[in-house]
């Protein structure tokens, strides 16, 4: 098997379901959290985290593109 390219990514926790994700040929890291119906089925308040996509919203629009 021929591999054709390996990800670089790299993950900062940054407490609770925040998470920034540092993605190849982007200058900013990409913010990962929980938001809506998401946040209410964890039990995060907005007060606790602010909302930001979570990885299966990317999942999402990963697959629909």
């Amino acid at each position: 098997m021929t591999v054709f390219y390996t990800s670089r990514v790299r993950i900062e926790r940054l407490g609770g379901p925040q998470r920034l994700a540092y993605l190849p040929a982007e200058n900013d890291p990409v913010e990962f959290g929980v938001h809506d119906e998401v946040a209410e089925h964890y039990g995060v308040r907005r007060e606790q985290h602010p909302p930001h996509a979570t990885t299966l919203d990317y999942i999402v629009a990963a697959t629909g593109g």
